[in-house]
C-alpha cells in the first residue's frame, strides 16, 4: 500500500543518514506542472509503540496543504459552524398574553390623564411587546462552496506550517489502555488534545476504547473533516488513506468547472 505512497527520495536514504546524492521530488500529477508548486513532503510514523519510526515519505499537494492562509475565511467558516445549529426560541408576550389589565385603570375623563383602556398596553411597564420573536428562529445560512474549500485548504496548510499535523499509516495499537495512547502523545509532544482522523467511519477497537474516556482525544472520519473541528484540537493525525481521499476531494472540487454540482 505504501509503494505508491513513499517518495523515490528514500532511495537517497542510509541507515547512517542522508547520503550525498541532490534530492529530486517527484511531480504528483498534472496539476504541479501548470501551478509550479513544489510538493510538501511528511513523515509517516507508526502508532504500534511510543517511540516514534518513520517509515517513509508521503507527499502532500501544495493547493490542499501549502495554500495561502486566509484567517477572515477561516473566521467565516467557523462562525458558519457556530451557527448553523442555533435555533432561538425567544417567545414575546402580546397585550392578550399578560396578566391583569382587566379594567381601565382610570377614568375617561375628570382626572386630566391621558386615555388608556388597560395596563397592558405595550406603553406601560410590563405591558406586551410588539412585533416581538413569537416563533423558533434558525439562524441557518449555507457559505459559498469556495469558501468552505478555502477554509479547510487554509486551515490543514497551518496545521502543516505550524508542526501540529503528522500521518500515520494506520490506527491500530497495541493495547485498550488508556494510558499508552496518552504516553504516546506526551512522548511525541502532539499537544495538550489530538484529533485523529480515520478514512472510514470504522476505527480498531484498542484506539476506540483506549480514546473512549479521554474528553480531549476525538476520533473523526475523514468525509467530517471541518475547521471548527481541526482548530479546536492542537494536533492533528491522518491516516495515509484518509489524507489520499482528502486530497482528492478538494482537488476534484476545486478543478470543477461548474459550481453547481458540487454535494458533498
Amino acid at each position: 500500500m505504501f509503494k505508491s505512497l513513499i517518495s523515490p527520495v528514500l532511495q537517497n536514504v542510509t541507515a547512517r543518514g542522508f547520503s550525498t546524492k541532490p534530492l529530486i521530488l517527484p511531480v504528483i500529477n498534472k496539476h504541479l506542472d501548470q501551478t509550479n508548486q513544489v510538493a510538501r513532503q511528511v513523515w509517516i510514523e507508526n502508532m504500534d509503540t511510543t517511540n516514534v519510526q518513520r517509515k517513509g515519505l508521503m507527499e502532500l499537494h501544495p493547493d490542499v496543504f501549502a495554500a495561502p492562509p486566509r484567517i477572515d475565511i477561516i473566521h467565516r467558516n467557523v462562525i458558519w459552524q457556530q451557527k448553523y445549529k442555533y435555533v432561538s426560541f425567544a417567545w414575546a408576550k402580546t397585550r392578550a398574553e399578560k396578566r391583569g389589565g382587566g379594567r381601565k385603570p382610570w377614568p375617561q375623563k375628570g382626572q386630566g390623564r391621558a386615555r388608556h383602556g388597560s395596563i397592558r398596553s405595550p406603553i406601560f411597564v410590563n405591558g406586551g411587546v410588539v412585533h416581538g420573536p413569537r416563533n423558533p428562529t434558525t439562524h441557518y445560512y449555507m457559505l459559498p462552496y469556495w469558501v468552505r474549500l478555502a477554509g479547510l485548504t487554509s486551515t490543514l496548510s497551518a496545521k502543516l506550517a505550524q508542526d501540529d499535523l503528522h500521518i500515520v499509516d494506520d490506527l491500530e495499537i497495541p493495547t485498550e489502555d488508556p494510558e499508552y495512547i496518552q504516553n504516546l502523545l506526551s512522548e511525541r509532544k502532539w499537544g495538550p488534545s489530538a484529533l485523529f482522523i480515520n478514512y472510514e467511519d470504522i476505527v480498531p477497537r484498542n484506539i476506540a476504547v483506549a480514546t473512549d474516556q479521554i474528553g480531549y482525544i476525538n476520533i473523526m472520519p475523514a468525509y467530517g473533516l471541518n475547521v471548527f473541528s481541526m482548530l479546536k484540537h492542537t494536533t492533528l493525525i491522518l491516516t495515509t488513506k484518509a489524507v489520499a481521499h482528502i486530497q482528492e476531494r478538494i482537488l476534484h472540487c476545486k478543478n470543477l468547472q461548474d459550481s453547481s454540482t458540487i454535494t458533498k
